[in-house]
């Protein structure tokens, strides 16, 4: 079965975006323009579930090596595997170069620095190594996701 192939995808707030595969894992996204520092680029779009339901899909994702849902608040996540935007492809890095803002029940992606065009975007899960996860942001990194 052939790769579905990379194209430009312009979001919301008018940022051009490439979704292809990552160095880091699976998955990536990149900026198919420069984007400036601070910008919001992405929507982080999934279906919004209760806590309790997300402790239930995480344990299933987890056994996959996946994290998709993203806390709003300690009562409710988004679970970008379902219904989910292209930000749920923004791999997970210590020193990202976005960060992500939550403001009511929108989680948005924004640019930490500038961004030059097609650099691959990340960010910190701010997991504390809950999932036990390896990082994959650079071959020498020892910290768990």
């Amino acid at each position: 079965m052939a790769q579905p192939r990379a194209r430009v995808e312009v979001t919301e707030t008018n940022v051009r975006i490439i979704r292809k595969r990552s160095k880091i894992s699976g998955w990536g996204v990149y900026a198919a323009e420069p984007i400036n520092k601070n910008k919001r680029i992405v929507r982080y779009g999934g279906e919004k579930i209760s806590a309790a339901e997300a402790d239930r899909r995480e344990v299933k994702y987890q056994k996959k090596g996946q994290i998709w849902c993203f806390t709003l608040n300690r009562r409710w996540f988004r679970d970008g595997n379902v219904d989910g935007t292209t930000a749920r492809f923004i791999n997970h890095s210590c020193k990202g170069n976005c960060y992500s803002e939550v403001v009511g029940d929108i989680v948005w992606i924004r640019a930490s620095k500038n961004i030059p065009k097609g650099d691959e975007l990340s960010y910190d899960y701010n997991t504390e190594g809950e999932a036990g996860m390896r990082c994959r942001c650079h071959p020498e990194c020892t910290n768990k996701i």
